[in-house]
């Protein structure tokens, strides 16, 4: 049995998120599906973490086991030709049974996308949050360095999620704006809570609109409610950036 590790990308418009659901179409199914066709095996693919419906990866980690003695080029060239335009894998290597994909996670990095323009963008419409007023960035700037370092991050949780910790260690922010309109959030962390990265996102814009005083994440953070930060932001804009190991 050799365990093999993929590296992908998707477009996630369309799909339901990562994790298998039923009478619902997702990556992780799409992918065990069409590997399987390849090594003509039932196979069970297990990914760094889940992407929520809508949310696109960059540079997505994943394993699975086979028993199938085809080479990884063919495997490679195989797994790819089959896969549907808005799924590819970018690397396919043979690595030690040891290895696992969700488990030896140490960091993730996400970005998100924003197009600030008085007009939306037609191309970008599944790939970046139309904002049509100004946005302070220097003011979003500020914001985000309350959120570094390690904090409860209950206040940017989705309600009901049900895990151990709640502490994360966000390790940097760093946002950009561009002359064609677009801000881009990158963020890198140990770890991300569901809906963490878009209820940050939703929040840093309510500062960039004025609306959020850039020294009130730190009272939002303390208060460790959900109610406490700003909306969710949409998960068209969302991109799994890297994972690392």
């Amino acid at each position: 049995m050799r365990k093999i590790k993929i590296i992908l990308e998707y477009d996630g418009t369309g799909y339901r998120g990562w994790q298998q659901q039923r009478h619902r179409p997702t990556i992780q199914e799409i992918l065990e599906e069409t590997i399987g066709t390849i090594t003509n095996e039932k196979i069970k693919v297990i990914g760094s973490g889940r992407t929520d419906a809508g949310v696109h990866a960059l540079n997505q980690v994943a394993h699975f086991k086979t028993s199938s003695n085809l080479d990884l080029g063919r495997l490679f060239t195989g797994i790819n030709s089959l896969l549907p335009k808005q799924i590819a894998i970018k690397e396919l290597t043979e690595v030690d049974e040891n290895f696992h994909a969700l488990h030896d996670v140490t960091g993730k990095t996400y970005l998100y996308q924003i197009y600030n323009r008085p007009v939306r963008s037609v191309l970008y419409r599944h790939y970046a949050w139309h904002i049509p007023y100004p946005l302070d960035v220097e003011k979003m700037k500020e914001a985000a360095l309350f959120l570094l370092g390690s904090h409860d991050f209950s206040s940017f949780c989705a309600t009901g999620t049900d895990v151990a910790t709640r502490d994360r260690t966000i390790r940097q922010i760093d946002i950009k704006s561009s002359d064609d309109g677009f801000i881009r959030i990158r963020i890198e962390a140990d770890g991300f809570l569901r809906y963490m990265v878009r209820n940050i996102i939703g929040t840093l814009v309510d500062v960039g609109r004025g609306k959020t005083h850039p020294a009130e994440l730190r009272t939002i953070l303390n208060a460790k409610d959900r109610k406490a930060a700003g909306m969710t932001a949409p998960p068209y804009g969302l991109f799994l950036k890297d994972v690392k190991y």
